[in-house]
């Protein structure tokens, strides 16, 4: 495959930096592209070509129909450039084509008219409520961009994930520097060329390539970013939370998750399988919210493990390109090493491997990062297994004796992102999803995330949410103002400090 470079978009132009960054395609190994290595001086470069674009009001002074107009463009072009764009996804970030095409990149477009749609229904400007105090005169209250919003995006869903950050903060007039992750910037560099095509005016959307030490810091702790989003680690959040409270800028975080998918005792197994497989397996297992630790009644416990293993041990591992693969290798080398240390860990601590547990075998898999689908039972809340985010195919099975344990072990964790509750009795699940402590739940289903409802965690699973009929508001800041109507100045209630001459 012959390697191409792919330059930063800084001010409508394309940006080179003394150094490269190498994309790797995670099948193989082998380098497919290039990028510029980044560093703060790109990022000051393009807060500033932000700044210059926000203040020169082309967009932040535009219309909510004409910047929604403008997105709606996008969306339809991006509809029309879908192969490419799943093609860049695939060459770095080792997700199927299934996958990069129904979700990685065939929720882009939906997501942005989504807000686009928001947009042209967002009210910028509204009369204050009214009250019982003694008001003599009339508020209201306005919501205007931030300025130049920050945004720094995951390697496992780069664009869509990117985009929950970019296309609220330019749906209500922003400016916007995006650090998407060194080993997937592809589609994210490719999607602001199209932008631009579309009639976003220069300098709106920059997008700055390079390591997260160097770039994404500068961009958390710039004083010229009042706002920003990220989604990653929870370690990395709090880095970015830490940087971002030396200015007060405002921060929205999604974190990590060890999401629990309580089955009760009424499942039905054959939906139940298919469907935590589906929520802990997809996408090799590396998605914030997938559910890794499956809670299983005692009296059920060995008829599900049977049908899980059973049902697991279809899963088609090979080419992404395929059409009928259905798991490809995960991100790198350095994720491969960490998720087999966990599988190490998890046979040390006395859990039992009853699937995978290791690297393929087969000539096919010696090149690139490649993990079994990998199940445990036996497994205790307390073990490493359980308690940390593996980010890769890896399953726990955990048995409870009553629902109200069930529930006491899906709640033990610092986390909080996402659960799912299995049953076939809706009163009965809606109970129990009322009682788990996290940001989503859903129930004899997983990885439902629609644009109309908000997500976000629990815990240290982040902080804000994302989506939602409300996403627009934390690229927003209020601001009252009051129009005193009187006319007259002894009749303000100024008698509390000054005294006035009777007339």
């Amino acid at each position: 495959m012959t390697t191409t470079h792919h330059p930063m978009i800084i001010g409508g132009e394309e940006i080179e930096a003394d150094s490269r960054l190498e994309i790797t395609d995670p099948s193989t190994g082998e380098v497919v592209a290039t990028t510029p290595s980044g560093t703060a001086r790109h990022i000051d470069l393009a807060v500033e070509s932000a700044r210059k674009s926000f203040d020169g009001g082309d967009w932040s002074r535009a219309t909510p129909a004409q910047r929604a107009d403008v997105m709606s463009a996008i969306a339809d072009k991006v509809g029309e450039r879908l192969d490419e764009l799943v093609e860049l996804e695939l060459m770095a970030n080792g997700a199927t084509i299934r996958q990069a095409t129904g979700f990685h990149i065939g929720y882009v477009a939906p997501h942005v008219e989504f807000f686009a749609d928001l947009a042209r229904r967002f009210e910028f400007e509204r009369p204050a409520a009214r009250s019982t105090f003694p008001v003599l005169g009339q508020s209201s209250i306005r919501r205007e961009p931030i300025g130049v919003v920050g945004a720094i995006a995951p390697w496992n869903f780069p664009l869509l994930l990117g985009l929950w950050k970019m296309a609220p903060a330019l749906a209500v007039g922003n400016s916007v520097v995006i650090k998407p992750d060194e080993k997937t910037p592809l589609s994210t560099l490719e999607f602001a060329r199209i932008a631009l095509e579309c009639g976003l005016p220069p300098g709106v959307l920059n997008v700055v390539t390079g390591v997260g030490t160097d770039a994404g810091a500068a961009l958390a702790a710039h004083p010229g970013v009042g706002k920003i989003g990220f989604t990653g680690s929870t370690a990395v959040g709090k880095e970015v939370m830490r940087l971002a409270a030396d200015n007060v800028k405002a921060v929205t975080l999604e974190l990590g998750g060890k999401s629990p998918a309580i089955v009760l005792d009424d499942a039905d197994l054959e939906t139940t399988v298919d469907g935590v497989l589906y929520g802990c397996m997809l996408y090799s297992g590396q998605i914030c919210e997938s559910m890794t630790r499956i809670l299983v009644p005692e009296t059920r416990h060995d008829e599900f493990v049977e049908r899980l293993v059973a049902r697991a041990g279809t899963i088609q591992l090979g080419e992404t390109r395929d059409w009928e693969t259905d798991l490809g290798p995960v991100i790198s080398a350095r994720q491969q090493a960490r998720i087999l240390d966990y599988i190490a860990s998890g046979k040390d601590e006395g859990a039992q491997c009853v699937l995978g547990g290791g690297v393929p075998e087969g000539d096919r898999y010696q090149d690139g990062y490649w993990v079994e689908p990998t199940i445990f039972t036996g497994v205790s809340n307390d073990m490493k297994i359980a308690r940390e985010e593996i980010f890769g195919p890896v399953m726990s099975v955990i048995s409870y004796g009553s629902e109200r344990e069930a529930l006491e072990i899906a709640n033990d964790t610092t986390y909080g992102l996402a659960s799912s509750v299995w049953s076939t009795d809706n009163g009965r699940a809606l109970e129990v999803a009322e009682k788990i402590q996290a940001g989503s739940v859903w129930i004899n289903d997983a990885h439902q995330i629609n644009a109309n409802v908000p997500f976000g965690g629990y815990k240290q699973s982040g902080l804000g949410r994302e989506l939602g009929a409300n996403a627009l508001d934390p690229y927003v800041e209020e601001k009252s103002i009051h129009l005193d109507l009187s006319g007259r100045l002894d009749a303000r209630p100024y008698d509390v400090l000054l005294s006035h001459a009777d007339d």
